[in-house]
């Protein structure tokens, strides 16, 4: 306990030497002593906040600090403490990382450094303050919580911790979330110890609005990176227009603007389409797997399900399912023709460096996997396999949230008397599209029509 006490002092003086005003000295100090084990304080998380994107700059600023100091505990001259020196500033590491994540309010922001109000006035306050449109986020659950819905989650990793997204976000918008309910989960019990915890169902969508919450745009669902920044950038500009106008002016401007991006979308669907049926991509979209993404661990339980389907349903031609092909995404059911206008976007959906490093960290035994087989890293990396499935899942959500959900609010809000707030949209959203009414209290998880042979069904009311 002595080698960590005295640690500790040392620790404490060399981080306080770092300087700074009073205030920002005193408030450092606050937080050097909610990470440390000897002695430990309440973190000052609700001061932190009332500070904004500044607080995020102090503390990332104290964070460097702490990362230099666990990188002299490593380069130092072994001795029989050097173990504990070590884990020692890899803990207060960890603690000062949480708090970070409750000050700005989105789980890995360490990642991101994206600072996010969850009191949408004072969101608009800070926008109006600024000239910056908001950001506004809608979800299942709370984004600074690892369970979040699972769009959320991936927003966290490929979008949001993407360097030039979190770059292009922190210089132009201010961001919001608010959650919409919270997101169901299960956990499956294997009764040997073992336990899956999941999130089940639940969807997401990104509000672009003016600084006194105007609806300008909104992005449903998943898109890739590359798409989804493509998206905010050209939302920049409509947003600043829209919010220099007058009320009486801001309904005609954005009811054209809607109206052309709902003709733009309608055309590059009918453009994909023709490309598919033309089969110029017929091949590529039902290419078999590269034997590296084959041979990766046991079948997930849908593919075991799908080794019994009739052989003449596995394997009818990918054109001959697709016609006639329907103009109107909506009708489009067919997973082999959607998977191949995927293919002609998988640039968008291309995750970078800082996404990956921080999956390979969410993922400690693909990262041991991948050092063992460094000298064939390209083949044999797990993190390759996880990222190329990843990176396809991601195209293919990207263009039925675009096709399909995208479309129809355009089609929605193009309506010359139609101008709903934020929250009556987002109603219509989750209850329309993503087919989560508020009305339904179970989410579509426990309907009235089927059968489960369980008493009442398997509903439990309450705790």
């Amino acid at each position: 306990m002595r080698r960590f006490t005295l640690f500790s002092l040392a620790f404490v003086a060399i981080l306080a030497a770092a300087g700074g005003t009073p205030a920002a000295e005193s408030l450092e100090k606050q937080v050097l002593g909610s990470i440390l084990d000897y002695p430990a304080g309440p973190a000052p998380v609700e001061e932190l906040r009332k500070g904004g994107p500044a607080s995020l700059d102090e503390l990332f600023r104290i964070r460097t600090g702490v990362e230099e100091r666990l990188k002299a505990a490593i380069a130092a001259p072994a001795t029989e403490e050097s173990p504990y020196h070590i884990r020692y500033a890899e803990r207060q590491l960890a603690r000062l990382d949480n708090i970070i994540d409750q000050v700005g309010m989105q789980r890995y922001c360490t990642r991101s450094r994206l600072y996010w109000y969850t009191d949408f006035e004072q969101a608009k306050a800070e926008a109006t303050k600024s000239g910056k449109p908001i950001l506004s986020l809608r979800m299942l659950g709370n984004l600074n919580e690892d369970f979040s819905c699972a769009n959320s989650r991936f927003f966290r990793t490929t979008l949001y911790a993407n360097e030039e997204i979190s770059k292009f976000l922190r210089e132009n918008y201010i961001l919001h979330w608010k959650s919409v309910r919270p997101v169901p989960r299960v956990t499956i019990d294997f009764g040997d110890g073992r336990k899956l915890e999941r999130t089940i169902t639940g969807n997401s969508i990104h509000y672009v609005l003016t600084p006194d919450g105007e609806v300008v745009e909104a992005l449903p669902g998943l898109y890739g990176p590359q798409a989804f920044l493509a998206k905010l950038s050209e939302a920049l500009p409509v947003a600043r227009s829209v919010a220099a106008l007058s009320p009486e002016e801001r309904q005609p401007m954005l009811a054209e603007y809607h109206a052309r991006e709902f003709l733009v979308i309608s055309d590059r669907f009918a453009a994909d389409l023709a490309r598919v049926q033309a089969g110029t991509l017929a091949t590529a979209a039902v290419a078999p797997q590269p034997a590296a993404a084959r041979k990766a661990g046991p079948p997930a339980a849908n593919v075991a399900a799908a080794v019994a389907r009739p052989k003449v349903e596995i394997e009818r031609p990918l054109l001959a399912a697709a016609l006639p092909l329907s103009s109107d995404p909506t009708k489009l059911d067919d997973d082999n023709v959607w998977q191949a206008i995927a293919a002609l976007h998988a640039g968008e959906a291309r995750i970078d460096n800082s996404s990956r490093e921080l999956i390979r960290s969410e993922n400690p035994n693909a990262a041991i996997a991948g050092r063992l087989a460094i000298t064939k890293r390209r083949v044999e990396d797990p993190l390759v396999r996880l990222v190329q499935t990843l990176e396809s899942s991601i195209a293919l959500d990207s263009m039925k949230n675009e096709y399909r959900f995208h479309r129809q609010i355009h089609e929605w809000l193009m309506a010359g008397n139609y101008r709903p707030d934020v929250d009556t949209l987002n109603e219509r959203v989750y209850a329309e599209l993503f087919l989560t009414p508020r009305s339904d209290p179970w989410l579509g998880l426990a309907p009235a029509e089927v059968y489960t042979a369980l008493p009442n069904a398997g509903v439990v009311q309450g705790r």
